[in-house]
């Protein structure tokens, strides 16, 4: 018996290799950051450190903001003192590190930072995740202003350099760092977001998400073409070292990024929904991802958008300016992203501050790079044009929920049955070595067919889908199982 060697099972291989690599190297690769006054801080990091066995740690000592909506300010200059500098002394000594995890009980604003909007309010997460960004490369700055916003509303932001990149990151690539943080309404709610990461890491073992990803359009704000999206911020610039953002980009542009993530999407074969009418969303559960106008939606309903669930894995974006304003129970103003993070959801990202649409995620470029297996933070700050400014990325950053080569490689595979496999596995006449991986890349068992006499080795698996690779000393042949 013999098999032919074809360049998928070469891009299998090499996909496996480095999955393989990829996962045993993020531990390394993340820092948590403790605030010591802060018990549920503490708590919420040292649950994440056992959960990833993650050993690499610094102690901060600052407000709580986990107390009161008040401690989720800290003045800049405290902010510098208490947790950007240790933060950075650390990091100094550390350059393996690419992801920051924050925690509950961090505070998520700034106040007074010099050349900011409205009195210097900025995301501390945003802050730190450009600390010491123009070392390593050459910056753009951003100047920022809407009139509309009134004559304060003046600031500066940093370029993001990560945006659209088809390469994964690195902080040695692209300079910067990959900054989110566990929090949530309570305690719980935080500590659930790994849990929530690591259940849809092992559902991957055996079967690709298939739950929907739901997007929502506000058809009142019109559209633009789909060959202007997704929305760079350095279309029509003239200056290439400082940029300029004098008004905000014309709504129509969220609306056709949705429509184009949802052609990709399907394209790609991942459930999708569009919901392109006037209604506001689909009161629908088990979501595996969600992005709207939330309540900018001149439908909107908040017991809709508060009887949504989510599916292990699931991350959405709202087109909020202040959806992260606060991640303690309040009443009123816009949405929150902490509802849909006490709802189920395993990463979000919100505004601590009037961002602009220019900042909120693009929906193409994160729902693209989610589903073909880059982390959470990846994905976020891919799709996301700035730093240094008003965005909050939530959740573990190296939490993943698709498998990263199973668009590459996965639709080129013969597909068999067990009773097809036994078949081809019994006429087998030379020792092959058989090897079983989950669609994470996981190896699962080897074993060789010299002892073979059945299938009966597959009944320890579930239900679900699997890649077999027969080796001997002739040739490979790979294959998709479907048990």
């Amino acid at each position: 018996m013999r098999f032919k060697l074809n360049r998928y099972l070469l891009i299998f291989l090499v996909l496996i290799f480095a999955e393989t690599n990829l996962l045993s190297e993020l531990k390394d690769r993340v820092l948590v950051v403790r605030n010591i006054n802060s018990p549920i801080s503490i708590s919420v990091s040292n649950y994440y450190m056992a959960q990833r066995n993650i050993d690499k740690v610094i102690d901060i000592n600052c407000v709580d903001a986990a107390l009161s909506s008040n401690n989720e300010n800290i003045d800049y200059n405290n902010y510098l003192q208490k947790i950007e500098n240790p933060i950075k002394e650390y990091l100094s000594n550390h350059s393996e590190i690419d992801y920051i995890v924050l925690t509950k009980g961090i505070p998520i604003r700034l106040i007074n930072v010099p050349n900011g909007p409205w009195g210097g309010l900025y995301s501390a997460d945003s802050y730190i995740a450009g600390i010491e960004y123009n070392k390593i490369h050459k910056t753009q700055i951003v100047l920022i202003s809407d009139i509309n916003y009134g004559a304060e509303y003046k600031g500066e932001a940093l370029a993001n350099r990560f945006w659209n990149s088809s390469e994964r990151f690195s902080h040695s690539k692209f300079g910067g760092y990959l900054v989110t943080r566990l929090d949530g309404y309570t305690e719980n709610d935080a500590k659930s977001l790994v849990d929530r990461a690591i259940k849809a890491e092992i559902a991957l073992d055996s079967i690709s998400p298939k739950n929907v990803i739901l997007l929502d359009e506000c058809p009142a704000y019109g559209s633009t073409s789909l060959a202007d999206v997704p929305y760079s911020i350095t279309k029509n610039q003239t200056d290439k070292d400082t940029l300029r953002i004098t008004a905000e980009s014309a709504y129509g542009s969220f609306n056709s990024d949705l429509q184009l993530a949802y052609n990709n999407l399907s394209n790609q074969g991942i459930p999708t929904t569009l919901e392109n009418t006037e209604l506001f969303t689909n009161a629908l559960s088990n979501l595996m991802g969600y992005c709207s106008w939330g309540s900018n939606d001149a439908k909107f309903v908040l017991s809709t958008y508060n009887s949504l669930t989510f599916s292990f894995g699931a991350i959405g974006e709202t087109a909020v300016s202040t959806s992260a304003r606060t991640f303690l129970p309040t009443t009123g103003g816009q949405s929150l992203v902490a509802d849909l993070i006490n709802q189920g959801i395993t990463g979000m990202k919100g505004y601590v501050n009037e961002p602009l649409l220019q900042a909120i995620a693009s929906p193409s470029i994160l729902f693209d790079r989610y589903s073909k297996g880059w982390t959470l933070a990846e994905s976020f700050y891919a799709a996301s044009n700035l730093i240094k400014w008003q965005d909050i990325v939530i959740g573990d950053p190296i939490a993943t929920a698709y498998p990263l080569f199973i668009n590459s490689v996965n639709d080129n595979l013969d597909e068999l049955n067990l009773n097809e496999l036994n078949q081809i596995l019994k006429n087998d006449d030379i020792n092959s070595r058989i090897s079983i991986y989950s669609l994470s890349g996981k190896l699962l068992k080897e074993l060789s067919t010299i002892d073979f006499n059945d299938i009966e080795f597959f009944n320890e698996f579930n239900s679900g889908v699997y890649i077999l690779i027969i080796n001997n000393s002739s040739a490979k042949k790979a294959y998709k199982i479907i048990k």
